[in-house]
């Protein structure tokens, strides 16, 4: 999923739009991806490692069987060294093979927790924020919308004078907006939507001046 040419210029609009009746300045960013999640595919192949080894540990007779197969028939059974030394072979060709298999980007995402991939992005999306709006206005009345295609999830960071007087809580129908259009593969749709419904937050609390000037881009940004 990614956004067409139209949909560029579709939340750009919206954008365009929506500052006319405040003096809210809105940020939208895109991103493919908010984290590689390498750590969740290390962690699986730890995972993988543990099955092993209990594996060796629940079925008897398993590591006898597994020394047959290299050992001289004649050398006897299996000693305490060897029978440690197929378990070390064994979990590690488990962590090797589970490290190959968890590095597969759609297999990670789709083993990565939720609540992972909730933090993950309101990280990213509060260094954009940092980056791209905080303390970048006059008044301090700058918005991002930040939507992270793979995983889903959007967030809506504001700066500190918005953050004073308008609660988490009513930006909850531009959330809604946005999420719903992702679910239905329309991403630039949902952004519009969003965008629409946070300047009619911002016209609420922060009216246009007459002195009021475009402060930063109303273009998407893409990352």
């Amino acid at each position: 999923m990614q956004l067409s040419e139209a949909d560029r210029t579709r939340v750009t609009q919206a954008v365009t739009a929506a500052e006319l009746q405040t003096d809210g300045e809105i940020v939208t960013i895109v991103a493919r991806q908010s984290d590689a999640y390498h750590d969740v595919g290390l962690h699986w192949a730890v995972v993988t490692m543990l099955l092993a080894l209990a594996l060796l540990a629940s079925v008897p007779g398993l590591p006898d069987w597994l020394h047959a197969l290299v050992a001289d028939p004649w050398s006897g059974p299996a000693t305490p060294a060897a029978l440690y030394t197929i378990a070390l072979v064994v979990v590690t060709a488990a962590f090797l093979i589970g490290r190959y298999v968890f590095a597969l980007p759609a297999l990670r995402m789709a083993l990565t927790p939720g609540a992972t991939k909730a933090r993950r992005v309101r990280a990213r999306a509060m260094t954009l924020f940092r980056t791209a709006a905080e303390q970048r206005t006059r008044g301090r009345t700058g918005v991002l919308l930040y939507l992270s295609l793979a995983e889903h999830r959007a967030e809506i960071v504001a700066d500190a004078a918005i953050h004073s007087r308008v609660a988490p809580e009513r930006w909850g129908e531009a959330m809604a907006a946005l999420v719903l259009a992702v679910k239905d593969g329309r991403p630039g749709h949902g952004m519009a939507a969003a965008v629409t419904q946070i300047g009619t937050v911002l016209a609420e609390h922060f009216p246009r001046s007459d002195n009021d000037t475009n402060e930063l881009p109303d273009r998407v940004i893409e990352l």
